[in-house]
């Protein structure tokens, strides 16, 4: 089975294309082939992990992608944030979220807390 580690772009390369090729054809789990792809894979991702990471979102990239993503809007953020005009002062990032909002979010919308704690950015979003 001669699968070594992944430790530079090159090896990187290498193994993304045998991969590709196993993502046409998936081979069945416990068979040769397909403990050869489960081992590609996690060599693979623990090589993006250390040399590819990705920051959490801040928290308002974090709550607005919640929000598309389950279609809610600013009324539905109320029962976590407070009124309508505290939500788009958090959306506008003109205030900073509390830890009971940061609570709130986590705990009925699921939004990782990790997310939520990070100070914003100074992106502007519309």
């Amino acid at each position: 089975m001669n699968i070594r580690p992944i430790r530079t772009q090159d090896d990187y390369r290498a193994a993304m294309r045998e991969i590709s090729i196993f993502f046409d054809d998936e081979p069945e789990p416990n068979t040769p082939e397909g403990e050869r792809f489960e081992i590609l894979l996690t060599l693979a991702q623990a090589y993006e992990t250390k040399n590819f990471p990705i920051d959490p979102p801040d928290p308002v990239e974090a709550i607005r992608f919640r929000m598309e993503q389950a279609g809610l809007t600013v009324k539905d953020l109320e029962p976590m944030i407070g009124r309508s005009n505290r939500v788009y002062e958090i959306l506008n990032r003109k205030r900073p979220l509390t830890l009971p909002m940061i609570r709130k979010l986590h705990d009925r919308l699921g939004i990782p807390a990790e997310s939520l704690i990070r100070p914003l950015s100074d992106a502007r979003t519309s």
